[in-house]
């Protein structure tokens, strides 16, 4: 399975959940990019409905900004 590497900019808020499961995740070694790709790897195999899912969010999200 080849790998792709991309861009994204998250919010601050996000960027310290994330640096938190670093820290607890210290004893593997496990960098940032490893732990993304573990929390969409989980999230993909999910039974949900991604699409209703992610817009769900994504409104939510927009709403919060406004």
């Amino acid at each position: 399975m080849g790998r792709e590497k991309f861009g994204v900019a998250v919010s601050e808020e996000l960027v310290d959940e994330l640096e938190g499961l670093v820290d607890e995740c210290a004893d593997l070694g496990a960098s940032r990019s490893e732990i993304v790709e573990a929390i969409l790897t989980a999230y993909f195999q999910s039974d949900v409905d991604h699409v209703a899912r992610v817009r769900e969010l994504i409104i939510r999200r927009r709403e919060e900004d406004l």
